[in-house]
Parts: C-alpha cells; structure tokens; sequence
C-alpha cells in the first residue's frame, strides 16, 4: 500500500514536470511565432510605407516634369541660351495628397540635346574627333576604323546601341570615372591609391590618371531644330527652290540685311549649278554658269575693234578701248552694265557682278576667264546662311547649338579648336556691349549676350572667313529637343524616385519622344 502511494506520487511529480517543460517550450514557440509575425508585419508596414513613399515622390517628380514642360511651352525667344531661366535647376513642392500640411519636394534639370554629338547624323571625322575627347587617340588606326564602323551602323536608337560596334570599350562608352567607380563597387579590397595605369588610350584609368567622360554623356541622337530663320519663317531650299523663291532670299540684319542677294537671271543661274552638300560650296557657284557661257561665247571677246587684247596697259596706251569688238561682239572688259544686260541670260545682277569682279582682279585674259566670276561675296554668304537650307523637311537634326555647347563640344567641330570655341563661349558669356540690341522678347531677364543668328559668328576676330565656312553646315543658336530630368526628393535629400524624358518642342505641342522612371 505505501509502495502504491509512493509510486503515484512520483508519477505525478514526472506529469507535472513533463507539463511544465511542455508549457514552457510552447511559450517559447509562441513568442517566437509571435515575434516573427510581429517581424513580419512591421515588415510588410515598412514595405507599404516604402511603396507608399516611392508612388507619392514619384507623383511629386512627375508634378516637377509637367511644370517644366509649361516653362518650356512658354519660352518665346528665337533663340536658345544658358542664359535663360530654362537652363537653371528648377525646385518646387506639390502638397501631399495624403498627410495634410506636408509637402514633397521635387528637382528639375534641363539638357539642351543640341550641346551634344548626334550620333547619327556625325560624319566619320567629328566622330572620330569625339572618340579622341573621351579617351581615344585620333591618330590610331583602330581608331578611325572605330567611327568608320560607328557611321556604318547609323542610325542607333540610343546612344548605349554602341555597345554593339565592334572595338568599343565600357571606357570608352562610359567613361573611365564611371568605370572605376563600378570596378571599386565590385572589388572592395582595390587599394583607394593604385599603382598608376600603363594602360593604352580608352583603357580604364585610375585617379592618378585624366578621367574622361564617356559616349553617354556627350553623344546623342534626339537634337534637334525648326527649319525656320530667326524671323520664323521657313527656309529656302536652295537645292530645290524655283527661281522666284531664291529672288526672295535677303540678307540678315548686320550684313544688309533687307537686300534681295539673287537677281532672277542670278537665281537660274544657279539653278544649273546646284546638288549643293555643304553651304561652302555656294561660295564657289559661278555668276555665269557653263550653260550661259555656252549661250554668249560667241557674242563675246576680250579683244577692241583693233584686234588688240584688252588690258590695262593698252587702255594707258591707245586710250578707252571699244565695248564691241569686231563682228559687234560684246568685249567684257570694257563694256558697262547696260551694255553686258544686251546680253542674253544677262541681267543687271549678273552685269554688276561681271564688272566688280573686273574692277577687283584686272581686265579678263580670255572670255573663259568670265566664268570665274562668283555669285556671291564673302558677306552674302555670311548673310544668307540663317535664311537657307539645302534638305527639305520641317525640322534638322544634328546641330550644334553655339549658345549651350560646352568648349569641348565646340572645338570638335570642322575648322574649329580650342582658342576659336573659347572665343564662342566668352562671346556668350559676356554683358552686352552698349550698342547691343536689347533682347526684350518676353518679361524673362536674358543673362549673358547670347547668339540670336548664325551669322554673328563671323564677328567673332577669331573666326575668319574660311572658319565660318567650315563650321556654318554643324551649328545653331537654338535647340527644340531637350532632356529634363525630374526627381522626388525627400526631407533629408534623398532621391527617392526619378523621371527621365526627352522632348521635341518643334510644333505647336511638346512631344515626348522617349519616358523612363525609375
């Protein structure tokens, strides 16, 4: 009996104990769940605060985004500049459509596309002088067979497309900054002082080393501009246009401007000449093509009635010479205005241009001499080249515009270098002179004396004639495509979501032609 008593107490204690350990390890099991759940939910909060957070700030960039494409409808100047208020950083608030009384902020930057090398409208020359900027030397061969292979592939749908040209490298795609920055972020054990590189050009380079820029950031294929004068009006083809229309081309204001440049006998005779690919050809368009010289030989002859030659020294000699030679030919080297107009196909523009050309360079040798006469002077052609075009087509793309380009930019370009760019660049930076026309185009304060034409470049001492003909075909002194980037950014300063777009402002609504958000 007391063996019995004993046994069942003892049982007991073990079920109690046993009861114990079993509570305490589902305690210890809850709390752990619980904790878990807790984990779990503070979790899934942050998460949706996270969620939260990003939509309200990305709602904040877009807000940014939509202001400035109003800015942007706004601007009415004729030209563009960083001078403008467009070209400082925008920042603004959009109230929080959630917590009352609280307010997201937003940043705005603008690129003018135009600053940039379009990609696929570059000839293999720029983009080889481009390719040199970012690290490649010019003077390699792989290096001219790089942009050879670069036109070849035209056109691209973004810049990184070039990642797909044969002999392109990450440096000199992205730049050799944004390289190393990348090879840091993979290696953390890398030294932060390395040995100096020994790597060739586009090589990836070191802080010891220049950092160069890359494709990505001075390449693009969205500039863009109107097919208009700096009046608003449309260009003139001269690689198209009828007769009437090349009569109505007048100079810009500065190089007499309000002057019809082409008479009508002028404007067919260039009409025999044209298929123009470059601006500078037309300094070389003669006054009197080959089809009107084949039309007058024979009415014409550097000879006096006397059978002598026409020169200076027989005019001293034997006096005035004859306008007409013998079987009543015209000689070109005495004869005035009205006479040369009895011509046929010779107008008073042609007339003019004869006996100018004969008064600057001497009595014509011979009557093929004539054909050497030029249509137009060096400031005619200074004069018309905002008012003409040699593509049809309501816009352009690939110019330079020489009011937002860098100098590094600028001196890619033909004719130009280092000096001649930063002479651009000063020009544009500077106050006004006094004499200055005043920019009163909108309310807007316009900083600086930007370009309003392309002609104003041959102002410049450092841009000679033969510059502003090789430069003249690759800039503008406005853009119609640019990048804004906009970005919500929160208490502290941190960017918490961003919208990218590029625009195409040529018509009479703004046009996205690319969008990414991230």
């Amino acid at each position: 009996m007391l063996f019995t008593k004993r046994f069942t107490y003892s049982f007991y204690k073990e079920q109690r104990g046993l009861s114990l350990v079993s509570t305490l390890w589902i305690l210890t099991i809850l709390s752990i769940l619980a904790a878990q759940l807790l984990y779990s939910i503070h979790i899934e909060q942050r998460t949706q605060r996270n969620f939260l957070d990003r939509a309200k700030y990305h709602y904040a960039a877009k807000a940014g985004f939509e202001w400035t494409l109003a800015v942007m409808q706004t601007d009415q100047t004729p030209f563009d500049s960083l001078g403008e208020s467009w070209a400082a950083p925008i920042t603004g608030q959009v109230e929080d459509g959630i917590q009352v009384g609280k307010f997201l902020n937003y940043s705005v930057a603008i690129t003018d596309e135009a600053s940039k090398v379009n990609i696929n409208t570059a000839d293999a020359g720029l983009i080889s002088n481009l390719l040199a900027q970012v690290g490649a030397s010019p003077d390699e061969a792989e290096t001219e067979a790089l942009a050879n292979a670069i036109v070849e592939g035209q056109p691209y749908r973004t810049v990184r497309d070039l990642a797909r040209v044969e002999g392109m490298t990450s440096e000199l795609l992205y730049g050799t900054q944004q390289m190393a920055a990348l090879t840091q972020g993979a290696d953390n054990t890398q030294s932060t002082s390395p040995e100096p590189s020994t790597a060739g050009s586009g090589s990836l380079q070191n802080t010891s080393v220049d950092i160069h820029p890359g494709l990505v950031d001075l390449a693009t294929i969205y500039s863009l501009d109107a097919s208009t004068d700096p009046d608003g009006e449309s260009l003139i083809n001269v690689n198209t246009a009828e007769a009437d229309q090349l009569t109505q081309i007048e100079t810009q204001p500065g190089q007499g401007g309000g002057q019809p440049v082409f008479s009508q006998a002028e404007a067919e005779s260039l009409i025999q000449q044209r298929e123009f690919d470059r601006f500078s050809a037309l300094i070389d368009v003669q006054a009197v093509s080959d089809d009107l010289f084949n039309n007058i030989r024979d009415q014409i002859t550097t000879e006096d009635s006397g059978g002598n030659e026409g020169n200076e020294d027989d005019e001293e000699r034997n006096g005035p010479q004859q306008e007409q030679g013998e079987d009543g030919q015209i000689n070109i080297n005495t004869a005035d205005v009205e006479t040369l107009e009895s011509l046929e196909g010779v107008d008073q523009g042609i007339a003019e241009r004869i006996i100018d050309h004969r008064d600057a360079q001497g009595f014509f040798q011979n009557i093929d001499a004539i054909k050497d006469v030029p249509m137009l002077t060096q400031q005619e052609f200074i004069g018309i080249v905002d008012k003409i075009t040699l593509t049809d087509g309501e816009t352009r793309s690939g110019l330079i515009n020489i009011n937002t380009a860098s100098a590094e930019i600028l001196a890619l370009l033909p004719g130009m270098d280092s000096e001649r760019a930063r002479a651009i660049v000063t020009r544009r930076e500077q106050d006004p002179p006094d004499d200055a026309p005043v920019l009163s185009f909108t309310e807007e304060e316009i900083t600086g004396h930007p370009f309003t034409n392309i002609s104003q470049l041959s102002e410049l001492e450092e841009i000679n004639f033969e510059t502003f003909r090789e430069v003249v075909d690759s800039v503008t002194y406005r853009s119609h495509g640019y990048r804004i980037e906009s970005t919500g950014v929160d208490a502290t300063g941190k960017v918490v979501s961003t919208c990218i777009g590029v625009i195409d402002r040529t018509g009479d609504q703004i046009i996205i032609q690319y969008w990414r958000q991230h």
